[in-house]
């Protein structure tokens, strides 16, 4: 649970309804991937 909490926080998401946009780079997509459970994402073009 710590883990995935300070995944989301690398990814720029502080709270909860928070939206964040960052580049599909592959180290961006590993950690959505590890907590692809806790956000949804949506790919802007």
């Amino acid at each position: 649970m710590a883990r995935q909490k300070r995944t989301l926080q690398a990814l720029g998401l502080r709270r909860m309804l928070h939206s964040v946009e960052v580049e599909a780079t592959p180290q961006i997509l590993g950690m959505v991937k590890a907590v692809h459970h806790l956000v949804k994402v949506e790919e802007v073009k």
